[in-house]
């Protein structure tokens, strides 16, 4: 990346003086900053604008802590490992009725000024616990647990970082429908490299964003358990990096990383919702390549 913005930079140096000359027959209205050349000028205001964009993302998980609580027991399972699950290269990356199959990003936002837009979307990935491993677990687990009774098996017993293989008869657990972060953003937009004709630019966006998670948990918890409908289960926090391209003055290709964190305190288990739940931390990486619009 450094050499990439060492050449840009050159440009912007040898650019410079033609850019001036440019600039003093064109529209004269505010342009986004530019981090190299302030008197860099698109060919119109980015104030007042709406976007949108839609794309796919993969995602990357840092170990999590995930608490199990109920009745007869209440263990935490440590650094329990995750992975996301793209869809296979299909049409439902196309079809609009399978929106929720591939792992999507999309967002609406609206430009406050050049530099700053907010935006409100919907982050769609998938956390999927990887099955069988080996993990260290504290806690207790009583011979049976939940209301009705839950037979545990070998599991049961008391544990203070004792390491267990955990497989899918006493576990499986997803958030595949998915790990949904609904967020409100606000970015920052600055100007790289803007081209003659002032409508091709590379914009280099950053960007703080809040919001909730609303996951659809399938989970098997010693064999009980479904496919979970959507739930208010926490909320979480990002920051972002990317690059946009504009190839038209509307039209943009985007590639951003983000770096996200989540408190999920209400994960549904069994679907005996007033006895069972478990609850986690969720850190993560995310690259999304999206493809959009501003009006």
């Amino acid at each position: 990346m450094k050499y990439v913005l060492t050449i840009l930079t050159m440009l912007f140096i040898g650019r410079a003086h033609a850019q001036e000359t440019q600039n003093t027959i064109i529209s004269q209205q505010q342009s986004g900053t530019s981090i190299f050349n302030p008197k860099l000028k698109p060919l119109e205001s980015r104030k007042g604008k709406w976007y949108v964009f839609y794309g796919y993302n993969f995602s990357w998980y840092a170990p999590s802590d995930i608490r199990f609580k109920g009745k007869g027991y209440d263990f935490t399972l440590m650094d329990v490992k995750a992975k996301d699950r793209p869809s296979k290269l299909s049409l439902d990356y196309v079809n609009p009725m399978q929106i929720t199959t591939p792992q999507v990003n999309i967002r609406f936002g609206y430009f406050l000024n050049d530099t700053y837009s907010i935006s409100f979307g919907w982050d769609h990935m998938k956390y999927v616990m990887v099955i069988p491993q080996n993990v260290a677990i504290k806690g207790y687990i009583d011979p049976v647990v939940s209301e009705p009774g839950i037979p545990t098996g070998k599991y049961a017993g008391n544990y203070n970082g004792e390491r267990i293989d955990v497989d899918a008869t006493m576990l499986t657990f997803e958030h595949t429908d998915g790990y949904n972060y609904v967020s409100v953003e606000v970015e920052r937009q600055d100007d790289i490299w803007i081209a003659k004709n002032q409508k091709n630019r590379l914009t280099m966006e950053t960007g703080v964003g809040v919001g909730t998670i609303i996951p659809r948990t399938d989970a098997k918890f010693f064999g009980v358990g479904e496919n979970h409908f959507w739930n208010f289960a926490g909320y979480g926090a990002s920051i972002q990096g990317g690059l946009k391209f504009h190839i038209t003055k509307g039209l943009y290709l985007q590639n951003t990383l983000k770096a996200g964190w989540s408190r999920l305190n209400n994960i549904r288990t069994t679907g005996r919702n007033d006895f069972d739940k478990a609850s986690q931390n969720i850190s993560y990486l995310q690259n999304y390549t999206v493809i959009g619009y501003q009006f």
